[in-house]
């Protein structure tokens, strides 16, 4: 035997002897842990039990009144199982690509908040924070047991600097989870809400629009508005997500005369269709901003690009329609 081979051997047999060693002296430690063990893992890991997903049970205005009560506004309820909260910032005066943007276009915080069949709660959102607030923000929501899952930008070139952070809890106490969110708004300039009026009519050609997309939209007298679900049934953890809630595609259009529009949007993806779906908005002159996660623990697995475009708002609503049909989602109505 040569002396290469003979050191290769002798490698490999140092090696397997450390394997031995090393699962000899963890099995007493895993056999003591025992179920706990199991217990302990993040949602988003294998482990016994993990599979037994939990869903969400349909709930009224009047289940979520200690919640609003701490969060010191009012919500509404989507299909029966989500109730949502909008904290628009209309504190702020923020310009992208020459554009005044609305809180309706691009700087609405938003926060629901669901209920399961074994009584606990998950909150889940999406908060527009300034550069100055992000750090200050953070620090509160950890102090409180609030997770943040996703730190980005929804918008390009943007003054000032605006972040976006998704925010996650779940937990037996709804009310204490909203007074943990509260702690962090607390800590930003948003600002009280306003008594809710009836929507103006909005200038955008919105027939010209829902037949080039293939779906229709509404409109709040700011902006108008279109949004597709995911078919799949999507879990976070196992939590079983209510349709809409964490795997929507978002378009929103900001009128500005004439026909034409600020578009601001999103698309939620698997792994699969996020090129063809890229390429699609390109192709369709839609500047890309983002390519990331909003969950750390959902199945399937979801990314998401936000994108950004001006022009006349038929023509975007119909360059948007290919990247639509890139993916497997349905209109919200």
């Amino acid at each position: 035997m040569t002396g290469d081979r003979q050191q290769d051997t002798n490698t490999r047999a140092i090696t397997s002897r450390r394997r031995v060693l090393a699962a000899a002296a963890l099995a007493p430690m895993l056999t003591a842990a025992g179920p706990a063990a199991a217990r302990a893992l993040p949602n988003g890991m294998p482990g016994p039990g993990h599979g037994r997903r939990v869903k969400p049970v349909p709930t009224g205005l009047a289940d979520w009144a200690g919640v609003a009560k701490a969060l010191g506004r009012t919500g509404d309820m989507l299909r029966g199982t989500t109730y949502h909260t909008a904290f628009p910032r209309r504190d702020l005066l923020v310009v992208s690509d020459g554009v005044v943007v609305t809180p309706g276009l691009a700087l609405g915080t938003h926060v629901a908040f669901v209920r399961y069949a074994d009584g606990s709660t998950m909150l889940m959102g999406d908060v527009v924070v300034t550069e100055d607030e992000l750090q200050w923000v953070t620090d509160a929501w950890q102090a409180h047991g609030i997770e943040q899952t996703a730190l980005h930008k929804h918008l390009l070139a943007q003054t000032p600097d605006i972040w976006w952070t998704h925010v996650h809890a779940h937990g037996h106490d709804a009310v204490a989870l909203a007074r943990g969110l509260r702690a962090g708004f607390d800590r930003t300039g948003t600002p009280p809400a306003l008594p809710p009026g009836p929507p103006a009519p909005i200038d955008l050609d919105i027939a010209g629009m829902e037949a080039a997309l293939g779906a229709k939209g509404v409109s709040d007298g700011e902006v108008y508005k279109c949004v597709f679900l995911r078919r799949e049934t999507i879990a976070d953890g196992h939590l079983v997500l209510p349709p809409g809630l964490g795997s929507t595609s978002a378009f929103t259009f900001q009128p500005l005369g004439g026909g034409r529009a600020a578009l601001a949007g999103d698309c939620a993806m698997l792994a699969g269709e996020v090129q063809n779906t890229l390429k699609a908005l390109r192709r369709g002159g839609i500047k890309l901003v983002e390519l990331h996660n909003h969950h750390l623990a959902e199945d399937p697995r979801l990314f998401f690009t936000h994108f950004w475009a001006v022009g006349d708002a038929v023509e975007l609503a119909r360059a948007l329609r290919p990247a639509v049909e890139a993916t497997n989602v349905v209109p919200s109505l």
